[in-house]
This record gives C-alpha cells, structure tokens and sequence, in this order.
C-alpha cells in the first residue's frame, strides 16, 4: 500500500460521503423503502449481550457448527416466522440467529404502506410480547436501529442466504482458530497455492470487485475511479488488488483510508515470523483486511515482471468472481 496519504486524505475530506461511518444502520439515498425488493437485515441486542443462544461445535446431529437458542432466541425466532401473518406484503426468504445478533432476508412482493422500518418496529415489538409471555420478568433489548442491505435475485440473493447458513461456522472458526489473522497456507487459488495474512473470511465474502486501473489513466479519471470503486465498497463490495497501477494503489490506498474492507495481492512474500504491523496490524484486527502472497518471500529488492503483474491481475480476477474456492 502507497504510504503517501496525504493527498487521500485530502480527496477523502472532499467526498465525505464514501467515507465508512461508525454506524452501520445507513439507508440508501433515494430507495423507496415501501417499495418491492429484497433487503437482508441485521439486528443486534444491545450491547452484544449473547442472550439470543450459544455456539456449539459439530456433533452426532450437527455436522457444523450452530446456534443453540435460549428460550430468547426462540421467541424471537418465533416472531420473526409470524412477520408474514401481520405484514402480508411480505415473505421470509432466510432467517439466522446468532448469540448477539440475528439475520433475516425479507421479499417485500408487493408495496407496502408503510417503509420497511415500521415492520422492523412491529418485529421488534413482537419480540418483547414473545418473551413476557415465557418470562415475565424477561426482556430484551435491542440496538435502536437496524442494519440493511438490498439484494438483487439470482446469484447475490443465492450467495447472501448461504453466508446466513455458514454464518456460525465463521464465528467457530473465529472462536477455535484465534491464530487466523496468522499466517495461513492453506489455500488454493485456482491452480497456485497462495499464504494469506489477515482476516481469511473475506475470501467467502458474496461481493467482491477486482480493480483495474490502465497506467495512462489522468489525475482526474484516477479521481473518477476512486469514486466510481469507492461507491462499490459502500454497497458493501470488497475491493481486490495487487495494486499495481497508480490508479490502483490510488483507490486501494483511498479506501484503506476510508475504512474499507480490502484484499490485497503482493509479489513479496512473508518471512517466517512476519506479522502485519502499523495500521495494517490494525486493520486485519479489525477484520477488514487480507494480504495474499503467491510467491516466497525475498529480502533483496527485485524489479516486478510483466508476467508477474498478469498472475497477480489473473489471481485478483479469480478473488473477485468466487469461483475458484479451495481448501486444503
């Protein structure tokens, strides 16, 4: 990554409305929330309390892992399931729990009266009837707010309710494999066994967009790129790259900065011990960053081949499509 932030920083500073926010509870500008479409929806308990359920590893019944629901999450996952009956407009695509949060993708098939945050109120509200009448002393309480994502059928609609079903496995692995933010080799790409650093998890992440940049791109079509992949990664697209270009390193390194979740392809490899330092230290903590080496690691300093550069474009390609998903 280019460490020459400044000018970022300052092109940040004029387009402050690519920049990540704390919260995640955005609304896309301009969508009619009463209107038919998908949405995919997160709702968590406030202050991450696990009250909803807890995780158990594979077992006799289970051959991955799972979310076992308190009587809380059950009377939570039984309100969901009567959404329909008091918003027929709507229909329940897929459902998760999770011990702090839960998931659930809603078809609004027909225009509702009103926007999507009311049915969120009533599904609220329901929740809490559920538990009084279990626990009448019980309660729970929700972040104010919610979290949503519009979907489009086909493909991204197919891959969104897969990630809600894999959704415990990637908190086992989280829980059982603190070392995954190491060093890991076991990943194939394609036909080139690769050694990743940084959250792994991004690789399964359902929208990711390789970004390529011509090297005779102009200051101003590299600020129309940055926009254009910026906008991407607020819809919530991971950006890949072996940051070649200067327009590349340019949108990659502007959206390091704007808090963007990234993978990022090196010709260098990693040293034995290496771990990521500074702010990338700080960045694979925070789970939005993956470092993809194909190649050993060197200490003398060598000039990129064109071959080299077209493996690593071939590698991001591969990254971004899903295709190509191996482990060893």
């Amino acid at each position: 990554m280019d460490n020459s932030n400044e000018r970022r920083r300052q092109w940040i500073k004029a387009h402050p409305e690519l920049v990540v926010k704390p919260s995640m509870k955005r609304r896309k500008v301009g969508h009619d929330y009463c209107s038919v479409a998908i949405y995919m929806v997160t709702l968590c308990i406030a202050g991450r309390r696990p009250v909803l359920g807890t995780l158990h590893g594979p077992d006799a019944n289970h051959k991955k892992p799972w979310v076992y629901p308190s009587s809380i999450g059950a009377a939570v996952k039984r309100a969901w399931h009567e959404i329909p009956q008091y918003h027929p407009q709507v229909r329940l695509l897929g459902f998760q729990i999770m011990p702090d949060h839960v998931h659930g993708i809603i078809h609004v098939k027909a225009p509702m009266p009103r926007h999507l945050g009311f049915l969120i109120q009533d599904f609220k509200k329901g929740c809490r009837d559920a538990v009084k009448s279990i626990e009448p002393n019980g309660e729970i309480l929700w972040e104010e707010g919610y979290n949503d994502r519009i979907l489009q059928y086909g493909g991204q609609l197919d891959r969104w309710i897969k990630y809600l079903i894999d959704n415990p496995y990637r908190l086992w692995i989280k829980r059982q494999h603190p070392d995954m933010f190491l060093q890991q080799t076991d990943i194939v790409i394609g036909s080139t066994h690769v050694v990743v650093m940084g959250n792994r998890l991004l690789l399964e992440y359902p929208e990711k967009v390789a970004v390529r940049c011509s090297r005779r791109l102009s200051e101003e079509e590299i600020d129309h790129e940055c926009q254009r992949y910026l906008s991407m990664a607020k819809e919530g697209a991971v950006l890949v790259s072996p940051c070649i270009s200067p327009g590349e390193k340019e949108v990659m390194g502007t959206a390091f900065e704007a808090g963007y979740s990234l993978i990022v392809l090196i010709e260098n490899g990693f040293s034995p011990y290496q771990k990521p330092s500074g702010r990338q230290f700080d960045a694979c903590s925070q789970g939005r960053l993956l470092i993809v080496a194909p190649w050993p690691h060197h200490d003398d300093y060598r000039k990129i081949t064109k071959k080299q550069c077209e493996d690593l474009n071939t590698l991001a390609r591969l990254i971004s499509d899903g295709s190509w998903y191996t482990n060893k």
